[in-house]
């Protein structure tokens, strides 16, 4: 399988970020992975020069400075390459009713519920890369 170039995780959460960093690394989907603990962190990686493009970004709902929501809504903002440029999954333990109403307009390409595991993994790459994880 070809490898995603860059992988962003975006989480507040330290232990959500070593596991799903590892896993991902383990299943050999990516050599590079970078970690934001807030949307405004992320936001930051993602306006540097030259522009730093993950061809995905696994994003959290709930985080302190900014959301997840809240910074869905700034890259609405950015330029529509960039945006083309990175699919973005949001990845919850629940979500409320006003978030998932929120989210509708919003650019991401789904959602999956956490914990990340090698099924959620092969489903996004197949929805979304056209890959899929070697057999076991």
């Amino acid at each position: 399988m070809e490898k995603l170039p860059h992988i962003l995780l975006v989480d507040d959460d330290d232990t959500t970020n070593f596991l799903n960093e590892h896993l991902l690394k383990k299943l050999n989907v990516t050599d590079q992975v970078r970690v934001a603990y807030d949307g405004k962190q992320a936001l930051e990686m993602l306006s540097q020069l030259p522009p730093f493009e993950p061809a995905l970004l696994l994003l959290d709902v709930n985080m302190p400075v900014m959301d997840g929501i809240q910074f869905l809504e700034t890259f609405a903002r950015l330029p529509q390459a960039q945006q083309a440029a990175t699919v973005i999954v949001m990845l919850t333990t629940s979500m409320d009713s006003s978030d998932l109403a929120r989210i509708n307009d919003l650019p991401i390409a789904g959602m999956v519920s956490k914990p990340l595991n090698r099924e959620k993994i092969d489903m996004l790459l197949k929805l979304h890369f056209q890959r899929q994880l070697p057999g076991e």
